[in-house]
């Protein structure tokens, strides 16, 4: 898990929207830090844009830059609510990403909204005898893991088995596909959310084929949706 964002008050952000692996953010926004609220989200002033501050966009991935020059750091996340305190206003943030220098990869996650079915080998069995798998909805999706929207609530260390949903109906398209996933982070959804929970699982694979066969799911899964 990420460690919580060890920032003072008051600090300057540099914020930019996310690109495409190859191309440059552009820290073209500014806002200030507040506080963490936990290991995964925190509190920023809301940016201004126009004169005006930002309307607030769940859909969003943003780049946050902290520092400048060689001792820069940035981080990535959604903004997912607006809180008032007092008379002020700010965004959460959700992060979706280590506190690291900023390095385009192969890997990055990237939003995507995806019908899954979940379960444990734990839990009871049907009168088919097989465990019975809940509803479940991807937020992000990447080569290494998966942020997943659930009702059921783990606990950081335990072992998820998720089913993704076919892509495509073509020859080219990819079979629904098992992967398992060890919880690394988890909290509530966001209100009006019909899950209870948000989950972030980082994919174990048993072998180098097994992981190959997933990463070409997931770049199945960009051409679809031309990310």
């Amino acid at each position: 898990m990420a460690e919580r964002l060890k920032v003072k008050s008051g600090t300057k952000v540099q914020l930019a929207c996310d690109v495409q692996a190859g191309g440059e953010p552009e820290f073209n926004l500014i806002s200030t830090f507040y506080k963490a609220l936990d290991d995964s989200a925190f509190l920023i002033s809301v940016p201004m844009q126009g004169g005006k501050p930002m309307e607030l966009d769940e859909s969003l991935r943003l780049l946050l830059r902290f520092g400048s020059g060689s001792g820069a750091r940035i981080v990535a996340g959604y903004a997912d609510d607006l809180v008032q305190e007092g008379i002020r206003r700010y965004w959460k943030i959700r992060r979706v990403s280590e506190l690291r220098q900023f390095v385009q990869r192969a890997d990055e996650r990237f939003k995507i909204a995806l019908h899954v079915q979940y379960k444990q080998d734990t839990w009871p069995v049907n009168s088919e005898g097989t465990v019975t798998r809940d509803e479940g909805l991807t937020l992000d999706i990447s080569n290494g893991g998966v942020a997943v929207y659930l009702s059921h609530r783990f606990q950081v260390g335990e072992i998820c088995q998720l089913t993704l949903p076919r892509i495509g109906t073509s020859p080219d398209g990819r079979e629904q596909r098992d992967v398992v996933g060890v919880v690394c982070w988890e909290r509530e959804a966001p209100k009006g959310s019909p899950f209870r929970m948000l989950c972030g699982l980082q994919l174990r694979f048993a072998t180098t084929g097994e992981r190959e066969s997933y990463i070409r799911y997931v770049d199945n899964v960009r051409r679809k949706y031309a990310m």
